[in-house]
């Protein structure tokens, strides 16, 4: 088994993660399982920017393999929001259920073809002594006017997917593991992988 660090404290996206490499012979392992607590300041303008700096940040300081993402929400009425402050549209604390509301009370009123919106995904690979590489997801979709399922977290529920008539909430693990951001990238991610 090869180990591979995520760096993320977020157990949906450990778990998204497992599933996805673990039949590919690797041991996969978030921050809170190798103990690290720090938070990574995220200082970068991009999703990608973003993902490379914990990347790299964590394997400097580990010595192993290390994938990041930084992912979210990008809303067309909303000129792109909340992007890259997803996690924290609401505020600092991290709080899904109050990003979701301050989301649906941003498009209060707004017809169906206006609320188009998808999520984006960057992956950044990061092993000690190589360049770091990084590759881009993304999966088109709607806002919802109100939330529905219960799989998944984050914006899920209120994310209809573009040709499914569902929200990503609504998916099981393995239709979403199908046609995810985070799935789209991982496919590109695995040919360097390779």
């Amino acid at each position: 088994m090869k180990e591979v660090i995520i760096a993320t404290k977020n157990e949906g996206k450990v778990k998204e993660f497992k599933e996805m490499l673990a039949p590919r012979g690797y041991d996969v392992k978030s921050l809170l399982d190798i103990g690290y607590t720090a938070d990574i300041e995220e200082t970068g303008q991009t999703f990608e920017e973003n993902a490379i700096i914990k990347a790299e940040t964590i394997a400097k300081e580990t010595g192993k393999m290390v994938i990041a993402d930084d992912s979210g929400l990008s809303v067309d009425y909303l000129g792109g929001r909340p992007g890259v402050y997803s996690a924290r549209y609401a505020g600092e604390e991290k709080n899904d259920l109050a990003n979701l509301q301050k989301l649906l009370q941003e498009l209060e009123g707004v017809e169906k073809e206006d609320r188009t919106a998808r999520f984006r995904c960057a992956l950044a690979l990061s092993i000690p002594g190589q360049e770091t590489k990084t590759v881009e997801g993304a999966v088109e979709g709607f806002i919802t006017e109100e939330p529905a399922g219960t799989n998944g977290f984050g914006y899920d529920p209120v994310f209809l997917v573009k040709d499914k008539d569902k929200t990503m909430a609504q998916l099981s693990s393995s239709e979403k593991n199908k046609i995810s951001h985070r799935a789209d990238a991982l496919k590109k991610l695995s040919a360097l992988l390779d």
